[in-house]
């Protein structure tokens, strides 16, 4: 039987820096990775592919839609994801490559094989032959054992697929599914408006698809500022995409080669030659065999942790997508180097919770925030102003013809703290940082206004935002 200092049960972004930090510690690491590959649902099947799916849809919209450099485009019916993605399997290979040179580097094993606990501290993993391609002669081979003085579950979610949905992989797709479609639909039906159901709809209307997007909540993402949120429904109509708000599923009908019918509660129908289902997902704990150890999982296969990511066995670990919201790569990475933090608590080596977490949807136009929105703040009752910026009044927003994106700063009337970035349009997910930095050092709304930006930049809307929220007191 192997022993080893920890064991962390999945090679995603989460069980990475896990397997990395304990390695900066000196402690001995084997990764367990039921895949014949290794990365995780971020790599392989979701994160990487659909936003490499978006880099080409935009790059195709980009030259129908900036009429502004005279370019013509148009986007054959016949073309596939796959021909759009063609870069997708390269650029998998080679983060592969990365990856795998990072863990022999840092001495970390990785044990191919699917894990499920024997005890508190020893897992049985069992090889899967059926992935590898692999003969055995004699049998099926016997699980190998291995110890573990500290464990992590880093196992992540995979769609959820109702009985009552007839998914067939033909007409109707989850997320994983859907990356393999033949061809683009003319029409396609997307049940979930959360985050992935927002992204795909985006993606495939710029895709001149006609999207039909049903949501059973009064508003789409209800945890993002409700301005931001209606600032990326007007663009989703404008668009193309039909939106059925508080419009609950009751049947899904395949009628024929190229007709998918919804019907909803409210008697509406949706029809449509597609249909992708994502209305939430499952954690990737059932084979894990918990009952072993006395962990239980929520109805969905969550982990309930601790605020240091301890399950109800102190010495056992869930991180990433496993235990719920943000559900994040980025999230998911500083949660592993948390959780060995506190592990192996060492001077000098900080476990402390980052109080500022940036969050990205990658919509079109993208959005992404951090720290509070104008609801919350609202709620606490604690009294902000608010400093905005349109894209369009930044002169780089007009270069790059993106004029509808917008900037939004939240702060304390009183101290001027800031409280709050909230950022639509092209490049949002990298500007947040800006704000998320100074957020992270207590910094104020003055900052933007004393301190000198690249010209022409995006980043400059931080100064027009801030003034325009100065001027406002």
């Amino acid at each position: 039987m192997k022993k080893f200092d920890v064991l962390i049960i999945g090679s995603g972004p989460g069980g990475q820096r896990a397997a990395f930090q304990a390695s900066k510690l000196k402690k001995k690491v084997a990764v367990i990775e039921r895949q014949p590959y290794i990365g995780g649902a971020g790599l392989q099947t979701g994160t990487l592919p659909s936003k490499t799916l978006r880099e080409a849809a935009l790059f195709l919209a980009g030259f129908k839609q900036r009429a502004i450099f005279g370019f013509q485009f148009a986007l054959g019916r016949e073309v596939t994801l796959q021909e759009l993605m063609h870069r997708k399997m390269d650029v998998i290979k080679k983060q592969m490559e990365v990856i795998i040179d990072q863990f022999s580097r840092n001495n970390i094993e990785i044990i191919y094989g699917e894990a499920s606990f024997i005890d508190e501290h020893r897992l049985a993993v069992n090889p899967h032959t059926k992935d590898f391609d692999v003969e055995i002669k004699g049998g099926a081979a016997a699980p190998e054992e291995l110890y573990g003085e500290v464990i992590i579950i880093t196992t992540g979610t995979r769609p959820l697929r109702p009985k009552d949905v007839p998914f067939d992989e033909a007409h109707i797709y989850d997320t994983d599914t859907i990356l393999k479609i033949d061809n683009i639909p003319s029409t396609l039906t997307i049940i979930g408006g959360g985050v992935i159901g927002c992204e795909y709809a985006c993606v495939f209307a710029s895709l001149g698809v006609k999207v039909t997007l049903i949501e059973k909540k009064t508003r789409l993402l209800p945890f993002a500022d409700e301005e931001i949120v209606n600032n990326l429904i007007y663009w989703m109509r404008h668009s193309g995409i039909t939106l059925r708000l508080s419009e609950e599923v009751v049947k899904i009908t395949v009628e024929t080669k190229d007709r998918v019918v919804t019907t909803l509660k409210s008697s509406k129908q949706a029809v449509s030659e597609k249909l992708l289902y994502t209305m939430g997902r499952v954690g990737n704990t059932d084979m894990l065999n918990l009952n072993a150890v006395g962990i239980k999982s929520n109805e969905r296969g969550g982990l309930n942790v601790n605020e240091n990511f301890q399950t109800a066995l102190p010495h056992i670990y869930a991180i990433g997508d496993v235990i719920g919201f943000p559900a994040l790569a980025s999230t998911s990475m500083d949660q592993g180097r948390r959780a060995v933090c506190n592990a192996f608590h060492t001077e000098g080596v900080t476990c402390e919770v980052v109080s500022h977490l940036p969050f990205g949807i990658y919509t079109i136009p993208e959005i992404s925030m951090v720290g509070e929105t104008e609801e919350g703040l609202t709620k606490k009752g604690v009294p902000y102003e608010i400093g905005c910026a349109l894209f369009q009044e930044v002169a780089k927003g007009q270069i790059i013809g993106d004029t509808h994106g917008m900037l939004k700063l939240l702060f304390h009337r009183e101290t001027r703290q800031l409280l709050g970035v909230h950022i639509i349009g092209e490049r949002a997910t990298e500007l947040i940082h800006i704000g998320q930095a100074v957020m992270s050092f207590g910094g104020t709304i003055d900052y933007f206004k004393d301190t000198v930006f690249n010209y022409p930049t995006l980043s400059d809307a931080y100064k027009v935002a801030a003034l325009n929220g100065l001027n406002r007191l």
